[in-house]
């Protein structure tokens, strides 16, 4: 079996979130990147779990995006990618992102695509279904399991108030999510030998783009926390009721 994993580079949860240029950009000096873990923790680590059951199977990854990058997928290779290939294009329309990944799944024939069901700084939840829709493949979203069998997947994701099991012949599209595979840290030997892993870069295709972003806008700011001492619940009751309210 074949499997592009696409890998995407995003701020580490923890990173202070500021913007530049009249709040059109991501301020990105001192900030840590990671592998977007929605990709790296469920869509690659199931890749290589499929890899591991089955040794002749090849994982290569995906990224778009610029040189800047290159660390992000080395550590996505130390997981346990065969090779990756990074497409030389830094725009954020997921149209014209998903429109560069389809041109590379295209050409590489590949049995299962897998995607992370989002990315944990634009939240968009768009590029598995749209590089679906422009491969017209199958796809499947939001799954929390995934098994293959031959030239069927089985896959179970989450719906409201309970599950739903879905069955869908390969070549197959997946975009995956919590429970699909458990977090795992590269070892050293993984770590040593990412570093000389194929990652070929390519220009990127002339693709449209249709939407860009305006602007950027924080959150209001936490209020202040107000405490209430507990022989006076009445003074409770009037805050909840009067500045809060909830009752």
């Amino acid at each position: 079996m074949k499997i592009l994993v696409c890998i995407s580079k995003t701020p580490d949860t923890t990173a202070k979130i500021a913007f530049t240029d009249n709040n059109t950009k991501f301020a990105a000096d001192g900030v840590q990147w990671i592998i977007n873990p929605y990709d790296e923790w469920y869509a690659l680590i199931r890749a290589v779990e499929f890899k591991e059951k089955d040794p002749s199977t090849i994982i290569h990854l995906v990224n778009v995006g610029l040189a800047e990058n290159d660390p992000v997928i080395r550590k996505a290779l130390a997981l346990g990618g065969d090779e990756a290939i990074r497409i030389n294009y830094d725009g954020k329309d997921p149209f014209a992102v998903a429109s560069q990944i389809a041109n590379i799944a295209k050409e590489g024939g590949y049995d299962l695509i897998l995607t992370g069901k989002e990315t944990i700084d634009y939240n968009s939840s768009s590029i598995g279904g749209m590089i679906a829709a422009i491969l017209d493949m199958a796809f499947i979203s939001h799954a929390i399991k995934l098994d293959i069998n031959g030239n069927i997947a089985t896959a179970v994701r989450e719906i409201e108030g309970g599950e739903e099991t879905d069955e869908a012949l390969l070549p197959l599209i997946v975009s995956c999510q919590k429970g699909m595979a458990e977090q795992r840290i590269p070892n050293m030997k993984g770590i040593m030998g990412a570093r000389t892993k194929p990652l070929k870069v390519v220009e990127p295709a002339a693709v449209d783009e249709y939407t860009s972003i305006a602007s950027f806008e924080m959150p209001p700011a936490k209020a202040g926390v107000k405490l209430i001492p507990a022989d006076n619940p009445a003074e409770l009751v009037r805050l909840l009721h009067e500045e809060a309210r909830v009752i």
